[in-house]
């Protein structure tokens, strides 16, 4: 039994729409804000249960999400809805908003698409990542990194640590669920980790940088499969206060996708 709390606690309400986002979401950057890469798969969570508009039931599968954020996402109590914005028999744009106290936070938009047999031909992969019992378990937090969401994973690194500065490899897994009494998929657990691709690659040094991002898009070529997501992220930062993360993404049969941010960077 882990000794901290999940993500989620759902709140009483008859669409299942509201949450109490506790301590385990913030961030490294401020107590009172969540890290974005649980209250993304939250998103995520919604846009799986999105009524399909096949009429047949066919397999549909998400292939890129891109979450924006509209503003800190603080702890607490937050609500979180989800539609098809264009229907259709292959291929289906989806939408997802999360709010906090009477304020849209994050806005998501997903494309789905028909599953298919590409088995034959499927080309271009990366290479896989050494598995995670190969990688050194580092639960300790470097100064200026605050609790919370940090604590509430699992880290083993191939390359690299929170504290070092420059590219890195981490697989991580969750030590909670994403809510409260349900087991998260491995899309919501791929998420969760997607957002600290900026962590893994951390370019500075976070008592003297803020180095958060506007956003995070994954595209995706197969969907991810068990608890444990590898990273292997890089950051670039220009010389105008902006900056770019690009990662690949892992899980242990292989190379799932790709994750990408965008950086506001200033000092503290």
């Amino acid at each position: 039994m882990s000794e901290f709390e999940p993500f989620y606690k759902p709140l009483d309400d008859p669409e299942g729409a509201r949450f109490f986002a506790t301590f385990s979401t913030t961030g490294p950057w401020f107590a009172d804000v969540q890290h974005l890469g649980p209250p993304s798969a939250l998103l995520i969570r919604a846009l799986e249960r999105c009524a399909r508009g096949r009429p047949d039931g066919a397999a549909m599968t998400l292939t890129r999400i891109t979450v924006e954020v509209l503003g800190p996402v603080p702890a607490g109590e937050v609500e979180v809805r989800a539609g098809v914005e264009r229907p259709g028999r292959t291929i289906e744009l989806l939408a997802a908003e999360m709010t906090a106290g009477g304020r849209a936070v994050l806005r998501a938009r997903a494309w789905r698409l028909a599953v298919s047999d590409t088995t034959a031909v499927a080309v271009g992969q990366a290479e896989p990542l050494p598995g995670p019992e190969q990688a050194t378990a580092r639960p300790e937090r470097p100064d200026g990194w605050l609790p919370g969401f940090l604590d509430a994973m699992e880290w083993r690194w191939l390359r690299g640590w929170l504290g070092t500065q420059g590219p890195g490899r981490a697989w991580m897994r969750q030590r909670v669920p994403l809510v409260d009494g349900e087991e998260p998929s491995a899309l919501q657990r791929l998420a969760v980790v997607a957002d600290s691709a900026n962590g893994v690659a951390a370019p500075l040094d976070v008592r003297q940088w803020l180095f958060v991002n506007t956003e995070l898009t994954l595209h995706l070529h197969r969907s991810p499969t068990g608890e444990w997501i590898g990273v292997d992220a890089a950051t670039v930062v220009g010389p105008n206060g902006a900056g770019t993360v690009s990662a690949l993404l892992f899980d242990e049969a292989g190379h799932t996708g790709r994750a990408a941010q965008s950086l506001t960077i200033r000092p503290r």
